[in-house]
């Protein structure tokens, strides 16, 4: 039989998994012991190097190492955008806080929509916009206290990884599209090859102990190498804006792991305006499940019928 395409529904969740896969990064950073911040991030994009020479030979067969090396600049760029994302991300929890490098993320969906407004022709329901309008206002009321104390440093660096996440999700999917589409997920693989290549020579001479280094192993797999791999398989299914917004639990996910397992207390301003952030991905997808559900009932599959539009159980 045929396999069955990933459903929206299943794409959602599998993109909140991977959010909360992701937010571990900062509590566990802050329980190293000796790893200055590039050897922490080398060991972090070597040990996902690794993770994915299993992973994906195992997944998609040794024949993926040479559709990697016959892919076109694509996939390449794909890479470095990962590169980025993995590099600038370690480096910004250094130099501010969890909560302040979370918050800085969520600049993403904004930057992915009009990506994809510009570059793939994506026109966006007036649900998505305001949805981002409101994350929006609930970043700058983060952003303007974060800047007031001084922390100028970190957030510029953290503001890389949202800039070159929306040029990813924005790649992905316009390759999706294409009658010949690129397979994007091995660029996970060569985002951390780059990034664990760029840092080795600044993270010389090594200094992690064992303790540091079970750590990062742990996040170069289970906080890199898996989620990426699932979103990038959710991007597939889901909007380019749509993935950037779920991407955004990853700040309340973050801000309460760091806040609980770190010590890392966030300030109101972090607090309300993650607040507002939630609302607006749970508005967006509210409505989203609603308007999908309206159309099914609209044309059923034939020889169906379903069910009254009821909102889901708890």
């Amino acid at each position: 039989m045929p396999k069955q395409p990933m459903g929206h529904g299943q794409a959602v969740l599998l993109m909140v998994l991977a959010t909360l896969m992701w937010s571990t990064a900062g509590v566990v950073t802050r329980q190293l012991e000796s790893a200055p911040a590039f050897e922490s991030t080398f060991w972090r994009a070597f040990f996902t190097f690794v993770s994915l020479l299993v992973i994906l030979p195992l997944w998609q067969g040794r024949g993926v190492w040479g559709r990697i090396a016959r892919s076109g600049s694509a996939l390449w760029l794909s890479g470095v955008c990962w590169a980025v994302m993995f590099t600038a991300f370690m480096v910004a929890l250094t130099l501010t806080t969890v909560a302040n490098v979370l918050v800085t993320l969520a600049a993403g969906p904004l930057l992915t929509a009009l990506g994809a407004r510009l570059f793939n022709g994506h026109r966006l329901p007036l649900r998505t916009w305001v949805a981002i309008a409101v994350a929006g206002a609930g970043i700058v009321w983060i952003f303007g206290s974060k800047l007031a104390s001084g922390q100028g440093a970190g957030t510029a660096v953290a503001l890389c990884v949202p800039v070159a996440a929306a040029t990813n999700w924005v790649l992905v999917q316009r390759q999706t599209g294409r009658s010949q589409p690129v397979d994007m997920v091995p660029a996970v693989w060569l985002g951390a090859l780059i990034s664990a290549a760029v840092t080795l020579p600044l993270a010389w001479p090594l200094q992690a102990s064992a303790h540091d280094l079970v750590l990062l192993a742990g996040l170069g797999l289970g906080q890199l190498a898996v989620p990426c791999v699932l979103s990038v398989l959710c991007a597939r299914v889901l909007s380019a804006p749509e993935v950037s917004l779920l991407g955004l639990l990853e700040v309340i996910f973050g801000t309460l792991l760091a806040w609980v397992g770190a010590g890392e207390v966030p300030s109101p301003s972090v607090v309300w305006g993650g607040l507002l952030v939630m609302a607006a991905l749970a508005g967006n997808e509210s409505l989203a499940w609603r308007e999908r559900l309206l159309r099914r009932r609209a044309n059923p599959p034939p020889g169906k019928s379903l069910p009254s539009i009821q909102p889901p159980m708890a």
